[in-house]
């Protein structure tokens, strides 16, 4: 391993590592990048799923007319509890296009449908926080692997050379330790986000469990309606 300057900065400790430490490095500033980009997309999402959701509550509760409603996202694309809305709406409309035998086991069917739609939306909150967690948990060990490669070949350079001074020493030490310093530098902030998201993804799902729950007994109040023989007994 060639010397380094004791003075040697950052780049030029990379550049002056072996080729695995680099490799290394170059592979956990990837993942440090590619994280930070997850972050910040899951950021934006979770602050448009919110907005969303405010929105489409605040018409839901407004008094409008279901069948208006879900005549008006019919034909946009949905998320949140507008998704489980249309999903459950569009259920509750094929019960009306059959006999009427069909509404028997409508509400079995209507919290399926409910269940379904909560599952989708909470597994594309989630999507990428995987790699997150991969990072958080993977990153410090991948870097002290490059710390220890890079001290092995460091000792075989003092051994060739047989001069043990600190100053042949420290650089060789210093290029190896940057590699789990880098390692850190990815695995911290990603543990910090995932935990992050992973309440954020908690809350979400807590929201729309509570308003297929309200939606599911307004519909359940409407079947009964349409089954005499079952609001008799």
């Amino acid at each position: 391993m060639p010397d380094a300057p004791a003075d040697a900065s950052l780049l030029q400790m990379f550049w002056t590592a072996h080729v695995v430490v680099k490799i290394v490095m170059l592979g956990l500033l990837s993942a440090s990048f590619w994280g930070w980009v997850i972050i910040v997309d899951k950021v934006i999402l979770f602050r448009r799923f919110r907005r969303e959701m405010d929105a489409f509550e605040q018409t839901f509760w407004s008094g409008h007319s279901l069948e208006e409603l879900y005549a008006s996202l019919l034909q946009k694309p949905v998320s949140g509890a507008s998704a489980l809305f249309v999903a459950a709406m569009r259920e509750w409309k094929r019960s009306f296009q059959n006999a009427s035998g069909s509404f028997r086991g409508l509400h079995a069917r209507i919290d399926k449908v409910l269940d379904v739609s909560i599952a989708r939306e909470v597994e594309r909150l989630e999507s990428s926080l995987l790699f997150l967690a991969t990072v958080a948990s993977a990153g410090p060990f991948v870097g002290l692997f490059g710390t220890v490669w890079g001290i092995m070949t460091s000792f075989r350079s003092i051994a060739a050379s047989k001069n043990t001074s600190l100053a042949v020493v420290a650089p060789g030490i210093a290029e190896a330790l940057l590699a789990t310093a880098i390692g850190l530098f990815a695995a911290i902030p990603a543990l910090i986000a995932y935990n992050k998201l992973q309440g954020d993804v908690a809350r979400a799902q807590a929201r729309l469990e509570s308003f297929a729950d309200e939606f599911s007994s307004i519909l359940s109040r409407q079947i009964d309606q349409h089954l005499p023989g079952e609001r008799a007994a």
